[in-house]
Formats: structure tokens, sequence, C-alpha cells
């Protein structure tokens, strides 16, 4: 069947809900006929009474309250309406979730679910992706699915996890982004696991949520020029797939690296810094990222779309790299 991208979040959802009596949803306004923000919970209140519950209007508190429930034996799943807005949580998230098992050896299994990336119109408070500063701290595991089926894989294997899970769902593909899926025949990658979205032996393309499509349109158009780009989804930024991303760039020869987060100190960096330390002597051109602009995001149509990495500013990048 045809499943958009937050239809499968929300049978991912649904599934473990049925599946596992320790799982209950905890957001803003995700209960009753509202079903969230994005809608995401629409209808799960109904079928789940007493386990899809409302929360106050304090990231903070959520964040709190979920990891003492894991104290219970529970798995609370989180919703902020924004990802940015998990920076309001950033206490409760780096200094307790992310610290639990070394605190006390025992586990913290929350799943933080955080709606990210850019959509004209956001702007600056509702458009960031928060990947870089919560992969920074050890103990979060940080996803960022791509396709229908990792939404809804890497969402019940987050749920599943002993581990606190920072889940970042890109809302511009919710209703821009539909496949065929149905999970009892779909792959399922194991979290911490790359994917090589095409191959290609002339750049290693490397990116993860929305920027992977971006980066197989620009590999469509460098193909024609007989530029075969392998594109890499990274799936998961913490822990990193080091030994895929490797083996890639040994193949190609050649790195960029995709993201409409910020470039300073940020999840590209870290991967450049990997294959320069690690694949030097493999290399045919120096190891590129394309990022957005380093500044605020702006509101301003034109400006956001001047903002962000698009296809036709990829296929620039790779073309400089091949023409080293």
């Amino acid at each position: 069947m045809s499943v958009k991208y937050l239809e499968a979040i929300r049978l991912a959802l649904a599934d473990a809900l049925t599946d596992d009596p320790r799982v209950f949803l905890y957001g803003e306004d995700i209960a009753g006929p509202f079903g969230g923000a994005f809608k995401a919970t629409k209808g799960l209140s109904e079928r789940f009474p007493g386990r899809v519950l409302n929360s106050p209007i304090s990231e903070d508190a959520i964040a709190g309250i979920a990891i003492g429930a894991t104290l219970e034996g529970l798995r609370p799943v989180v919703e902020y309406q924004f990802a940015d807005f998990a920076s309001i949580a950033f206490n409760q998230l780096v200094n307790h979730a992310g610290a639990f098992f070394w605190r006390n050896g025992r586990p913290c299994p929350i799943t933080v679910r955080l709606p990210s990336g850019g959509t004209p119109g956001g702007g600056p408070y509702h458009c960031q992706m928060p990947e870089t500063w919560l992969s920074h701290h050890p103990g979060l595991v940080v996803v960022a699915p791509s396709t229908v089926a990792d939404a809804y894989f890497m969402l019940r294997d987050a749920i599943a996890c002993p581990d606190p899970v920072i889940f970042v769902e890109h809302k511009y593909l919710y209703y821009h982004l539909q496949a065929e899926f149905d999970p009892r025949r779909a792959e399922h990658l194991p979290l911490g696991r790359a994917a090589i979205r095409r191959e290609g032996v002339d750049c290693t393309l490397l990116s993860w949520s929305a920027m992977v499509h971006q980066c197989l349109v620009a590999a469509e158009t460098l193909a024609a020029e007989e530029i075969e780009c392998e594109v890499v989804d990274l799936r998961c930024v913490r822990p990193l797939d080091v030994e895929t991303i490797l083996a890639s760039v040994r193949r190609t020869g050649r790195l960029v690296v995709v993201t409409e987060s910020w470039p300073f100190g940020g999840v590209a960096a870290e991967v450049l810094a990997l294959v320069a330390s690690e694949c030097f002597q493999y290399l045919d051109a120096p190891p590129q990222r394309l990022c957005a602009h380093d500044t605020p995001i702006p509101f301003q149509q034109d400006l956001f779309a001047a903002h962000h990495p698009d296809a036709e500013r990829i296929v620039e990048t790779v073309r400089t790299a091949v023409r080293f």
C-alpha cells in the first residue's frame, strides 16, 4: 500500500502501543481530536485510552516526567511540537537521560520525537535541525530517517532501545514523501547502520534526513555528465557507521557531505575529520561539506531557498571535487 512518511510514524506508534503495554505517548496536544501539531497521533488516544497523554506546555517537564517513568519500567515516547524547543529540555536530555546509565546503572528507554528541518515561512524558531547539538553528548542515540520504511522501522527500534533515542523526523517529508510500504516485507536495517541509496564510483555524496533526496536528484543530473555518485544515507548520526562511510570513500576517492544544518562544529565537520584522518591516502580531492548558510533561518521564501542546500548547489560542489 502507498504510505506517507507521517503515516508510517503513526503506524509505528500504533504497533508499539499494541505490542508493548509499557509504551505510552506524552506530548503537547497529542491526545483527543487534535492529534498533535502535525497529526502524527491522530486517532491513537481513542484506540489506546489512558496511554496517549497531553502534557503541560513545558518541554523541560515533559522530558523529566518521561525519564522518571522509565524508573517504573515504562517506555515513554515524547513528542515536541517543534525540534527547536528541545533546547528548553537540554538539561534533562543531556545531563539526565544521556548520563542516566553512567550515573546509576539503569537504562533510560525514552524516545524523543522532534519534528525538524526547514519549511518555507517557518523562520529561525521552527526550522532547526537539532542533531548536531544533541549528538555531541555521549549516552544519546540520534537518528534521522529519510524514507517511509525508515520512519517506521527506526521508530520501532528506537522505542525498543534501552538507551534514550532522539528521533529527528523531517517536517517537509511528512506529506511530501510517499512510497509503497508493507512492514512485513520491507528492508529493515538496524539502528546505527548507514544505507547506500545509489551506487557510484566517482564521488560519495553523504547526507541524512530530507537532504538525501536532494542528493539523489543531484546524482541523476550528474549521471548525465558521466559522473557517477554513490549516495550514502547516514540514517544514524550517533553512533556513526564509520565502516560504511570509509568503505564508500575508499571506492570513490571523493566526498561531499550535504546537510541543512549549520557548518560550524556540525556532523558534517565530524565526518570530514574522520575521512581526513582515516582515508587521506585514498582521496583524490579535498573532502567538502555543503551546509546551510551560517545565519539564522530566514522567514522570507526566496531567502529561505537561498539559505538551504539544494540539488543545483550539490551538483556544482561535486563538479568542483571531480575537476580537482
